[in-house]
């Protein structure tokens, strides 16, 4: 058995690219040779892999475990690589990182000071669905992700708590609400809203707060990612419910306000979550360790406090 083998498996991913064609060109091979590799792995292993007709018709349940043990053994082949470059050069490669979008404005949180330590490495970002992520990491398509950590699907998959959602609304300073030291999520919901979108986990963790409290939010404005929300808000006419975590990269917009939501002290935990390679692969586990010196709680919190004391002085 040859790695390459393996990488035409993957690579081309039969599973992703689902046409022999198409996946013999992303491997830069023709179209003959990837199936003749692939028909010799077969005869190697004894088992079918490729279920073919008149065209590519998926793999087989033998070859579905194949495809797991194919991810597997490349990524070791990678960890390998990786770690025999950071002893002769120091860490380089580029590091997979996913994030759930209502994240993304704190990942520079981890990412800068990860950049900062390892100079000759890099970070490739890719904002993904809950669902997603766990595949990416599962499959050896990511190095790590940030996440929330309730998530049932991500089995055991290593994870480190980064920091608990606080949930507020951003309202505009001459609103009902503005000059208020606190505001119920019922309050909230009373007022011109322009929310993430019902597919987002974000927005029903909300609509469960608004429901503990007996109402319903209908926002006239919805949006799939937290810069169209942010986009909208300036007009001095919507308001909105926010993460805290939000306000490390959009901050709040001018002629707006912060004002704290009763309810839950604090939300769901997002987190850092790394793959089932054990050890985490050199990449994920220089990660891991800025992560766990970045103290991302303790800014997140001390930012949202300059913001609110910001309005009460």
């Amino acid at each position: 058995m040859q790695l390459r083998q393996l990488e035409y498996l993957v690579a081309l991913a039969l599973a992703r690219e689902r046409h022999f064609v198409r996946a013999a060109t992303a491997c830069y091979v023709s179209q003959p040779s990837l199936s003749a590799a692939i028909r010799r792995l077969e005869h190697e292993l004894g088992v079918p892999i490729v279920r073919r007709g008149r065209r590519y018709e998926g793999l087989t349940p033998e070859g579905e475990v194949v495809l797991a043990w194919a991810h597997r053994m490349l990524a070791e082949r990678d960890a390998l690589r990786q770690e025999l470059s950071s002893l002769r050069d120091g860490l380089t490669g580029t590091l997979r990182l996913g994030v759930v979008p209502t994240a993304l404005p704190a990942a520079s949180l981890l990412t800068t000071p990860f950049c900062e330590r390892h100079s000759r490495a890099g970070v490739s970002i890719e904002s993904l669905s809950s669902a997603d992520i766990t595949y990416g990491l599962t499959e050896f398509e990511l190095d790590a992700a940030m996440t929330y950590l309730d998530d049932d699907t991500l089995g055991d998959l290593r994870r480190l708590p980064l920091y608990e959602e606080r949930y507020m609304l951003l309202t505009p300073l001459d609103g009902p609400l503005a000059g208020a030291g606190s505001a119920s999520w019922s309050q909230a919901a009373a007022l011109p809203l322009c929310l993430l979108n019902s597919r987002m986990r974000n927005r029903r963790i909300m609509d469960e707060c608004f429901a503990a409290d007996g109402a319903t939010a209908t926002p006239a404005i919805e949006s799939d990612t937290v810069a169209g929300l942010y986009a909208h808000l300036p007009r001095g006419r919507w308001s909105s419910v926010i993460s805290h975590a939000w306000l490390h990269m959009f901050g709040v917009p001018e002629g707006m306000r912060v004002v704290p939501l009763e309810g839950p002290a604090h939300g769901p935990r997002v987190g850092l979550v790394t793959g089932p390679d054990e050890p985490p692969s050199v990449l994920a586990g220089a990660l891991l360790a800025v992560a766990r010196e970045a103290g991302v709680r303790e800014a997140l919190d001390a930012l949202l406090r300059t913001y609110l004391d910001a309005h009460d002085h």
